[in-house]
């Protein structure tokens, strides 16, 4: 161990560590171009990003075994969703039946989702209409002519 002298006051020095001497610059080793451990013991301390080896890539097997729960979770998501859709469409197949409207057919508008009507909503009505049907636009949405 060693200290450096890091200001011009006499309480500005430093107790160093042999893993801070790699990266401290000093006046010996930037003329000598070698870090302070090997000027100072002729080898320098083994860091952990020198044991590790870079050439092989590993990976912890409780890493792996959590990337192998991770895709079972996905996959029983995945396979949980389709089968919801699944169900919600043949619960709505089999009580879904189309209208069959047709141009000039009187039909009342629903009032649900009118904002400007005054009153309450339990006061005012559910549907306004009979209007006519001008167009067809699908098979569940048409055009009607508003009276005046």
């Amino acid at each position: 161990m060693f200290w450096w002298y890091l200001g011009y006051t006499i309480d500005l020095w430093y107790f160093g560590c042999h893993a801070c001497a790699l990266v401290l610059s000093h006046r010996l080793t930037a003329s000598t171009n070698q870090t302070p451990a090997i000027l100072e013991k002729g080898w320098n301390p083994k860091l952990l990003q020198d044991s590790l080896r870079k050439y092989m890539v590993e990976i912890h097997p409780t890493a792996a075994s959590f990337k192998g729960i991770l895709e079972k979770a996905k996959k029983h998501a995945v396979r949980c969703m389709e089968e919801s859709f699944a169900y919600s469409k043949y619960i709505w197949d089999k009580s879904h039946s189309t209208p069959d409207f047709k141009v000039g057919d009187l039909v009342l508008v629903s009032t649900t989702n009118f904002n400007k009507i005054k009153g309450g909503k339990k006061v005012t009505d559910s549907f306004a209409g009979p209007f006519f049907i001008k167009a067809l636009h699908g098979e569940n949405s048409v055009e009607v002519e508003l009276s005046e």
